[in-house]
C-alpha cells in the first residue's frame, strides 16, 4: 500500500489503474480514429466574454473561475491556484499540430493575478501544455506542482520550481495544504513514454475550506476514497467531456453521467464541470457533454460554468 492507504500503482517501470480497466491499447486507439464519426461542432464559437479576476480574495471566502477546459483559478485568501492551464490554439506538440481551440480563453493571460501554484494533473498536451507553463513561470512567484515522475519534462523547459507528488502525498505551502489523489487515467505525451509517469487529482485543504480538482479520470472507487480521507467538499471540479464512444473512453473518461454519480458520492456541496467546451477530443460534439449533463443531474448544485464565469461563496 501507498501513502494515505491507496493501493499500489506502480509495478517498477510503469503506472497503472490499480483494480480498474487500463487505457486501450495502441491498436485500438487506430481503430478508433479509423471508424470515427465525430458529432459536428462548430469551428469556433464567439460567445464568450472575458473576465478579469480580482488580485486577491479576502478572509475566508473562496472564488473560483472557470477559464477554460480543466484550466480553473481557485483563490481563497492570500492563495492563488490555477490547474491544467492552457492558453495556447492548440492542444499538441507543436503550435500547427492538435485538436484546435473552439472558444477563446476566459481570462487574458495579461489578466491573471499573481498565481501562487500551479497543479498540474498529468502530461497530456490539453494539461500539461509547455507554452503556457513557460509563460506562467517567465511571471515569477509560481511553484508547479506534477504527479510522480512528471518534473524532469518541466525543468527542462526552466519551469521551475517544481514538485512531484506521488498518490498519498501532499506540500504544504502558504495558507494551504495540496493532497495528491487517485485518478483513473493514463499518461502519454509519444508513442513510447506511455505510463511513464503518473496521473492524479488534488484536494486542495484550505483552513476553511476544500476544494476538489478530479483532473481526468474515469469513474471508479476513488471518490468515496477522496470522500472519507477529507470529507464533504466545498468545491469538486469534476471533467464531463470527451466520453464517446464509451467502448473506447470508459477507461479514462467519465460521461456526464457518471459525474453526477461521483458528484454524489463525494457529497459536494456545489461540483463545476471541466474538461468540455473549449477543445473537441472525442466523437462527443463540443457542446453535448454540457447538454447531457443538464438532462441528467439532479439540482443546481451542480453547475456548468462558460469560459470566464465565476462562483464563490461569500467571506
Amino acid at each position: 500500500m501507498s501513502d494515505g492507504g491507496f493501493p499500489k500503482h506502480f509495478d517498477g517501470r510503469r503506472f497503472y489503474n490499480p483494480g480498474a480497466p487500463q487505457a486501450r491499447p495502441f491498436l485500438d486507439v487506430l481503430r478508433w480514429k479509423l471508424s470515427s464519426r465525430p458529432e459536428p461542432s462548430p469551428a469556433f464559437i464567439s460567445d464568450v466574454q472575458q473576465s478579469t479576476p480580482p488580485r486577491r480574495v479576502e478572509s475566508s471566502q473562496l472564488r473560483i473561475t472557470l477559464v477554460n477546459h480543466s484550466t480553473v483559478l481557485i483563490q481563497q485568501r492570500a492563495a492563488n491556484i490555477l490547474t491544467d492551464p492552457i492558453w495556447s490554439k492548440r492542444a499538441g506538440p507543436v503550435s500547427w499540430l492538435g485538436p484546435r481551440r473552439r472558444r477563446k480563453p476566459g481570462v487574458r493571460m495579461e489578466d491573471l493575478p499573481d498565481i501562487d501554484a500551479v497543479l498540474i494533473s498529468h502530461n497530456h498536451y490539453d494539461h500539461l501544455d509547455l507554452r503556457t507553463l513557460r509563460q506562467i513561470a517567465a511571471r515569477g512567484r509560481s511553484t508547479f506542482i506534477v504527479p510522480a515522475s512528471g518534473a524532469c519534462l518541466l525543468r527542462s523547459e526552466k519551469v521551475e520550481p517544481v514538485y512531484e507528488l506521488d498518490w498519498g502525498e501532499s506540500l504544504t505551502l502558504s495558507g494551504f495544504n495540496v493532497h495528491c489523489v487517485p485518478a483513473l487515467h493514463f499518461s502519454a505525451r509519444g508513442i513510447l513514454d506511455r505510463n511513464k509517469t503518473l496521473w492524479c487529482g488534488y484536494a486542495i485543504e484550505f483552513r476553511e475550506r476544500l476544494v476538489y480538482f478530479a483532473g481526468d479520470t474515469a469513474f471508479g472507487d476513488h471518490f468515496a476514497q477522496v470522500r472519507n480521507n477529507f470529507g464533504r467538499p466545498d468545491f469538486a471540479l469534476l471533467p464531463i467531456g470527451a466520453y464517446e464512444p464509451r467502448w473506447f473512453m470508459s477507461p479514462v473518461h467519465m460521461a456526464p453521467e457518471e459525474a453526477v454519480r461521483a458528484h454524489e458520492i463525494l457529497g459536494a456541496k456545489t461540483s463545476i464541470a471541466i474538461h468540455h467546451g473549449t477543445f473537441q477530443l472525442a466523437d462527443d460534439g463540443i457542446d453535448t457533454p454540457q447538454r447531457q449533463l443538464m438532462a441528467c443531474r439532479r439540482d443546481d448544485s451542480f453547475l456548468i460554468l462558460k469560459n470566464g464565469q465565476f462562483t464563490e461563496i461569500p467571506r
